[in-house]
């Protein structure tokens, strides 16, 4: 099976996330491996779409970014099949199910397994149509990581006893983005998951500072960043690796 539980087996695990092409696949690759080496347990590649309705302003933007380039799924799985020349890290891709659709979920997934990919998480995928790639993902050794809101309230429980890998939680309504704070009772949501589910769980949306990551890192598994980390990005461009590998050591540190 996936590796992913590899991620979570020395303590709070760090998740970075970052979108593949932005600002072009050769850095891609250069960016998570240095993500990697800095202490990210486990990566989330992005692959980009033109309509990312879940992201806020700087991971839409990343696509914009990726899609200029004329970066395909293709791509994509080069950039993984690079990746796992230097490194077993956990990987997820984070995408919307167009995409996937598209290629073939097939073929899709047979080019995951392949290639090493351990999971996918898509936003878009509603847990009553989770079945459509569940049976092919799993059989393909990728785990189709559940995604609970503040929002989902009674079909918490539901949607986490037939999870896998991990479970994503949701920090807060609205978007991703970079937050000042974090308002949701996770500690009620977690209470609830754990009652059903012996997965990990990681929490997301908002989360950029150290300060947020070791409180999160308090009562989670896992600490999920992706907006900070594509901001970075987004600012120093092909120059990045440096600030990048400080920032996810801060935060690995956090979580600690």
């Amino acid at each position: 099976m996936s590796k992913i539980a590899n991620a979570f087996k020395n303590g709070t695990a760090f998740i970075g996330f970052l979108t593949a092409g932005d600002p072009t696949t050769e850095k891609t690759v250069e960016y998570i491996l240095a993500m990697e080496e800095a202490g990210c347990d486990l990566i989330e590649i992005g692959i980009p779409f033109s309509d990312p309705m879940a992201e806020g302003i700087v991971i839409q933007d990343a696509n914009v970014r990726a899609l200029k380039h004329n970066t395909t799924t293709d791509d994509v799985f080069d950039i993984v099949r690079e990746v796992r020349k230097k490194t077993d890290v956990p990987l997820v891709f984070l995408t919307y199910i167009n995409p996937v659709f598209f290629y073939g979920y097939e073929k899709f997934f047979k080019k995951c397994n392949e290639l090493g990919v351990d999971g996918i998480i898509s936003p878009d995928l509603p847990f009553e149509e989770k079945n459509e790639i569940k049976d092919i993902a799993l059989a393909n050794d990728v785990d189709v990581i559940s995604l609970i809101a503040p929002t989902s309230k009674q079909r918490i429980q539901k949607i986490a006893s037939d999870a896998s890998g991990f479970i994503y939680v949701v920090s807060s309504l609205g978007v991703t983005g970079m937050r000042s704070e974090i308002k949701t009772d996770l500690n009620a949501i977690l209470s609830d998951i754990r009652e059903v589910s012996d997965l990990p769980l990681a929490v997301g949306f908002g989360i950029n500072t150290p300060k947020q990551a070791h409180e999160i890192g308090k009562i989670a598994d896992g600490v999920i960043v992706g907006s900070a980390i594509v901001k970075i990005i987004e600012e120093y461009g092909e120059n990045a690796t440096l600030t990048l590998k400080e920032y996810v050591s801060s935060m690995k540190e956090a979580c600690r």
